[in-house]
């Protein structure tokens, strides 16, 4: 493929109107009006997703059961197949990591740890 070494470049127009926000009163600055949408309201960062939360909890203790029990049938305390120890060992991973990244997070949140916010949960 041919490539195309003399290529002229020209320098693109500046925008001459590049003002700053006035937050303070609202009014335009050059031109440009205050907009709320870059408000940072901590009351809203704070809300708890309650749902995610208990989802989280919920995929916590289920994949520790099935960690646990992946564990006893491979370490031969539980009658089973080494299959389904195996199965049982991808689902309690699958089933445990989110619930405990999701479960760190609101409890740093809560704890009120730096850099930790209820906002970093999705809520559902």
């Amino acid at each position: 493929m041919a490539s195309r070494r003399n290529v002229n470049y020209s320098r693109l127009a500046t925008d001459e109107d590049d003002g700053d926000y006035n937050y303070s009163d609202g009014n335009f600055v050059k031109g440009r009006q205050y907009d709320p949408r870059f408000d940072y309201t901590p009351k809203s960062l704070d809300k708890v997703p309650w749902k995610s939360i208990l989802l989280a909890l919920f995929l916590l203790i289920l994949g520790s059961l099935l960690l646990f029990l992946s564990f006893f049938i491979l370490s031969g305390h539980m009658g089973g197949e080494r299959s389904q120890a195996y199965g049982l060992l991808a689902l309690g991973i699958l089933t445990f990591l989110p619930g405990f990244y999701e479960t760190r997070i609101a409890y740093y949140s809560w704890r009120g740890a730096t850099g930790y916010r209820f906002a970093a949960i999705p809520d559902y």
